[in-house]
């Protein structure tokens, strides 16, 4: 990944891999930074315990992937991580984020919604704002969550919607956008 001039000031380059549960994503990703020794590995997501096995196996399984010179946080810190200079981040998921942005907004009920909306919404338009300006490369994993079944719930289908904003607005500032399906790539 060379370094980009297409953001407005010198930036890192920006890439988003995109796509559903078990598409490749996430080894895609790995694989465009598997020649680097100098990549941080940023997990958003809850770390893997007891009390959920199969959640525990994958985090394990992902864990086990990687190469050993890369370092490894379990952060939801991206946008500090991304304004800093270093080597490359990545980031592994925005799916996992904006759920445990959604859970210390308490934006999951309608209640809370109404509450917390704006707060929400600044610190998801801050950080796509911060990766826009990033000074390093980062590769940001994603799911593709609205191409399902309209979930039944309100707290659900606003994550969904969520995370639609959130997906397009990430790869309105990314340099690389990749869609994974069944194993295969598609630039988009």
């Amino acid at each position: 990944m060379a370094p980009s001039v297409g953001r407005g000031r010198f930036c890192g380059v920006l890439t988003l891999v995109i796509g559903g549960a078990r598409s490749g994503k996430s080894r895609y990703a790995e694989g465009l930074l598997r020649d680097r020794t100098d990549v941080t590995y940023v997990a958003t997501g809850y770390p893997g315990d007891a009390d959920d096995a199969a959640w525990a196996e994958r985090v394990r399984v992902h864990q086990e992937r990687r190469p050993v010179s890369w370092g490894s946080i379990e952060t939801l810190d991206v946008a500090r991580m991304a304004s800093e200079p270093g080597g490359p981040l990545l980031v592994d998921c925005l799916t996992l984020w904006l759920t445990r942005i959604m859970d210390g907004h308490d934006c999951w009920s309608d209640e809370g919604w109404a509450r917390n909306q704006a707060g929400f919404r600044l610190e998801v338009a801050d950080f796509v704002d911060t990766l826009a300006h990033a000074g390093r490369d980062v590769v940001l994993v994603t799911n593709e969550v609205g191409q399902g079944v309209i979930p039944a719930d309100p707290g659900t289908r606003r994550f969904v919607d969520e995370m639609g904003a959130l997906n397009a607005a990430v790869a309105a500032v990314a340099n690389d956008v990749v869609w994974c399906v069944a194993g295969r790539t598609v630039r988009l």
